[in-house]
């Protein structure tokens, strides 16, 4: 069982997506992509479209930017994002079956998309398939299990924390990414750390949408809706008395194909 982004967890992704975390993780893949003027680039797993705007820019009136998912609330709010542009196609399926033309986009993207499809392998093959020959790759994954929050009994806050290791099919993937990713043919693979602190909840604070997420989900796992109160309860406090923490660890991995 993963996370729902057709509920109402989709919508707290897109807020969290808009903080300033979402938009550190952007610039770094920008500026990674070295896009060209009619360049042609898919990202997998676009949620509402937050990136794709700034490709479409990137890639001018000439280019073309293909936004991939699965969900369709997500590719609804991907639609209204992207409106003023001609240059983005969004296509409603899976990461493994683009139904793309093979050597077809220079480069391609993905943002904590592949941790979520259990054969991953397969969504691998399939960015590998359309790209052209020396195209990049740039994928951004959580290492999870250095994503934590600080300030509450540690019993309660590793229970929920366990419980969230079911919301995604992998929770170390930029260890396992390289090594696949060179088996794939891939050359100059390397990783750069986007690691973040945060000690508030504030709006536009990752850690404030972040702590929805795992409370609505640590529900579905059945941890009482007590346990769950007091855990967020814990937080607060942790803040008002400046104890309060937490830690996420992006990786991103790029790779050039040949």
């Amino acid at each position: 069982m993963g996370v729902d982004f057709d509920s109402d967890l989709g919508k707290l992704q897109r807020l969290m997506a808009e903080s300033i975390a979402g938009t550190t993780r952007r610039s770094a893949i920008l500026n990674e992509l070295q896009i060209e003027p009619g360049d042609t680039i898919i990202d997998v797993g676009c949620g509402a479209g937050h990136l794709l705007t700034h490709l479409a820019k990137a890639v001018g009136s000439n280019g073309k930017v293909y936004g991939l998912d699965p969900s369709k609330s997500q590719i609804d709010q991907a639609n209204l994002r992207c409106m003023e542009f001609e240059n983005v196609e969004l296509i409603e399926r899976n990461a493994d079956n683009s139904q793309l033309q093979n050597d077809c986009c220079h480069s391609a993207t993905s943002t904590q998309a592949l941790e979520y499809i259990p054969d991953v392998d397969l969504a691998l093959d399939e960015i590998t398939r359309i790209l052209k020959p020396g195209g990049a790759f740039v994928n951004v994954s959580i290492l999870w299990e250095h994503f934590k929050f600080y300030g509450v009994d540690q019993k309660l806050n590793e229970k929920i924390h366990d419980s969230f290791k079911a919301h995604c099919s992998h929770q170390m993937l930029p260890m396992e990414l390289p090594g696949k990713l060179e088996r794939l043919g891939f050359k100059n693979v390397k990783g750069k750390s986007l690691a973040f602190v945060i000690t508030r909840r504030d709006r536009n604070s990752p850690a404030r949408y972040t702590e929805d997420v795992m409370a609505n989900f640590a529900l579905t796992q059945g941890v009482s809706k007590e346990e769950v109160s007091d855990w967020k309860s814990q937080l607060e406090k942790a803040e008002q008395e400046g104890r309060f923490g937490f830690t996420s660890f992006p990786v991103m991995t790029s790779g050039y194909l040949g």
